[in-house]
């Protein structure tokens, strides 16, 4: 508390505060998880419509790539849930959080990966133009932006250094 009574940051224990950051992270994580079950579920039907076959061999290979970022990141944005459930009453949450973080930043870069090679392959479907590669740049620099630009200036500029 400051001399005003106001408080200046959280009283509360380690067990606590990985009890709070465990709910904020699953409310985080079910957001990715939506929108990349939703994808995943799309890319596996690609596959078996008539004219996948006529696509291009790079189209071809930009798809299976793109279809294992799906996986890796759909098991990555998954993975807290599992690990939650095995770590349960094991008095490891702490540890837990900070791990099951981790995973969920993999899952994002994954599912950035994901949604560019996606966007790569349906432009490339799409249009067959030059400018398709500086499209899907200019869209990963947007969400490299939007998640991480962003986030780490707030970070940097309002966090304090006391």
């Amino acid at each position: 508390m400051t001399e005003e009574g106001t408080r200046t940051g959280r009283s509360e224990t380690e067990e606590e505060r990985a009890d709070r950051r465990w709910g904020e992270l699953i409310q985080e994580v079910r957001v990715a998880q939506t929108g990349v079950q939703i994808l995943f579920g799309f890319l596996l039907t690609v596959v078996f419509q008539p004219k996948y076959g006529e696509l291009a061999r790079t189209d071809q290979i930009i798809y299976i790539v793109t279809v294992v970022l799906g996986a890796c990141a759909t098991g990555a944005l998954i993975g807290p849930v599992s690990l939650h459930r095995l770590v349960s009453g094991r008095r490891v949450k702490p540890r837990a959080v900070r791990l099951a973080g981790r995973l969920t930043f993999v899952g994002l870069i994954l599912l950035l990966a994901t949604m560019a090679s996606s966007l790569l392959l349906i432009l490339r479907v799409a249009t067959h133009d030059g400018y398709v590669p500086w499209l899907v740049a200019a869209v990963v620099a947007w969400y490299l932006t939007c998640w991480y630009g962003l986030p780490l200036w707030v970070r940097h500029r309002h966090t304090d250094r006391d």
